[in-house]
């Protein structure tokens, strides 16, 4: 017999909480603003994170006192030429040799093809600064590579040709084998994700090798791989160690010596625009791309492709070829700074290391503080409403990594400038006392340009944390009486641990090798390893400035661990599925 007791309860249970979601959406609908809270905190925090783009914007307007029209007259057409043969170049050279290296690595097997399987992330490693530093060492006039040269074929200065590195091929060089790991890890998903079965189809019609990865796997991976080739530009855009020690003039390299050498804020500014526009055509570019196209599978049971195994000539060619990049781009560097380390170090820079890397800790704990508590305050919202308008807020706010980083700088400096002048007349003529520079040349506005810089990290990589956990869980909670809050902390937070830890150490590496807006926006007398290392380099001290480097990539080797982590996660994970398909 039925516990009528029991059933009357459960019934009385339901019947409660329908009737609570009814009042919450009375309650709603009568009050409107309550509606409209999370949008207008939203675009408030997203209209504060968009000042500094705003004012380099706003600056086109203003009159620079002659230096923009003397720099249109000798320098900025460099600056055009340059900034485009640097990204085109940059980008044919990664979408070669990331395309080819994914292909041969996911669909061929040789020896220590599973080693290159990570191996080939480890440029990402390096920032592409230290890269054009130790290789123009290495393959300089006085560097050893033309020393050993001259001594075992007895040449002298002028008898041979040898490639000069400072130079805008040199230039495209260092940055392609510094930044094709972009396209080889997006390549690599996109070919990963194949089936087997449109492959063995195109077999049957009679295609061959070269016209299947032309015709059809080329074609399927492109989202994915152009979606690379866009980071590749972006972060092509945004370089300026290289390019301004292989003597390269470009619009980062022209924004910096505007505000040094010329002090001339506005004008700098007016270049940051033109970096901008460049910048948001292809942003703009990547988006149209991926929403008129869709690749994708029509069932979920995906057979994977068998990779085919190379001979001994293909297989060594294979080894070989892949062997190239790691070695250029990691291996050659890094050798060149641990060489320097040992046989020409500096006693005094290592004593000031311990200095460099407190203050380097220091910012990128307080930067990983304030970005992850930001990205993890707008992915919550994110997820608490439905409204396009908070959508896109948040989208906006995300952004700023499109931006260079000088670019960023220079556009903070004007809204600080002028809040300070605007609390300097209010304290005089209220308290007659001089606050003097509260913000700019302090740390506050180095966060700030880090937050409006990496935002995009911790908001994307806690968004597909988020992502993962189902909505039903948040409402069986909320059911049970928990609030909002109650929700983050009892079951978002402990699902979301291991996303948080992710973009924690990311926005931490991330801000450790950032230069440009560190070096602008920094207080006076306040070095990082990557400005320390920057100003001996300048200096030809490349001996002293090979010990901070070394920090620098040890601490790059952390994101390219949990890359290649999520690459075997894919790789599990996709060949689970593959296995489940041939069972069925």
């Amino acid at each position: 017999m039925p516990n009528f007791g029991q059933y009357a309860a459960t019934v009385g249970a339901g019947v409660r909480i329908v009737v609570e979601r009814k009042l919450s959406r009375f309650e709603c609908v009568m009050n409107p603003g309550r509606r409209a809270v999370w949008p207008v905190l939203c675009w408030t925090f997203t209209t504060l994170l968009s000042v500094p783009l705003l004012s380099i914007l706003w600056s086109v307007t203003k009159d620079s006192e002659g230096v923009w029209q003397h720099l249109s007259e000798t320098v900025l057409g460099d600056y055009i030429a340059n900034t485009l043969v640097l990204a085109v170049g940059v980008g044919s050279g990664t979408a070669l040799i990331g395309v080819s290296t994914a292909w041969i690595v996911t669909n061929c097997r040789f020896p220590l093809s599973r080693i290159f399987r990570w191996a080939l992330l480890l440029p990402l490693a390096i920032p592409t600064y230290l890269s054009a530093y130790a290789l123009t060492d290495l393959f300089q006039f006085s560097g050893p590579a033309q020393t050993w040269f001259r001594e075992l074929s007895g040449c002298e200065r002028g008898d041979y040709w040898f490639p000069e590195v400072r130079s805008l091929p040199g230039a495209i060089t260092i940055l392609t084998f510094g930044l094709y790991p972009y396209v080889y890890l997006a390549a690599s998903t996109g070919f990963s994700s194949q089936s087997a079965s449109v492959t063995e189809a195109s077999r049957t019609l009679g295609t061959g090798s070269w016209a299947r990865f032309f015709r059809l796997a080329l074609p399927l991976a492109r989202p994915a791989i152009f979606a690379g080739l866009v980071l590749v530009v972006m972060e092509t855009l945004a370089e300026f160690g290289a390019v301004d020690y292989c003597a390269v003039d470009t619009f980062s390299t022209g924004i910096y010596r505007t505000w040094i050498s010329r002090g001339s804020h506005t004008a700098a500014s007016q270049l940051s625009a033109c970096l901008v526009g460049i910048a948001g055509f292809v942003f703009l570019s990547e988006m149209m791309s991926r929403q008129s196209a869709r690749f994708h599978h029509s069932t979920q049971r995906t057979r994977m492709a068998e990779p085919v195994v190379l001979g001994n000539a293909r297989g060594c060619f294979a080894t070989i070829f892949c062997l190239a990049p790691i070695c250029i781009g990691f291996l050659l560097p890094v050798g060149r700074f641990i060489v320097l380390t040992i046989s020409g170090g500096d006693s005094r820079a290592t004593e000031l290391l311990a200095g460099l890397v407190t203050n380097s800790l220091l910012v990128a704990s307080l930067a990983v503080i304030v970005t992850v508590f930001s990205g993890l305050v707008l992915a919550c919202i994110r997820r608490a409403t439905r409204s396009r308008a908070t959508r896109t807020a948040v989208q906006v706010a995300g952004m700023g990594y499109a931006i260079p980083g000088s670019v960023i700088a220079i556009g903070a400096l004007g809204p600080i400038w002028y809040l300070e002048g605007r609390v300097l007349e209010f304290t005089e003529q209220f308290t007659n006392s001089d606050p003097g520079l509260f913000l700019s040349g302090t740390l506050v506005a180095v966060l700030l340009g880090y937050l409006v810089r990496f935002l995009a990290v911790p908001l994307n990589v806690i968004g597909a944390g988020f992502a993962r956990i189902p909505p039903a869980m948040d409402s069986s909670a909320r059911t049970l009486g928990s609030s909002r809050i109650g929700v983050l902390a009892r079951v978002h937070l402990p699902l979301l641990r291991g996303s948080l830890v992710s973009a924690a150490l990311l926005v931490f590496v991330d801000v450790l090798k950032e230069l440009p807006a560190t070096l602008i926006l920094r207080p006076f007398d306040f070095d990082t390893l990557a400005v320390r290392v920057y100003h001996l380099a300048s200096d030809e001290r490349l001996a002293e400035a090979s010990t901070p480097a070394l920090a620098i990539v040890v601490a790059g080797l952390i994101p390219v661990v949990l890359l290649t982590r999520m690459m075997d996660d894919h790789r599990t994970a996709t060949g689970s599925a593959s296995a489940t398909g041939r069972r069925q």
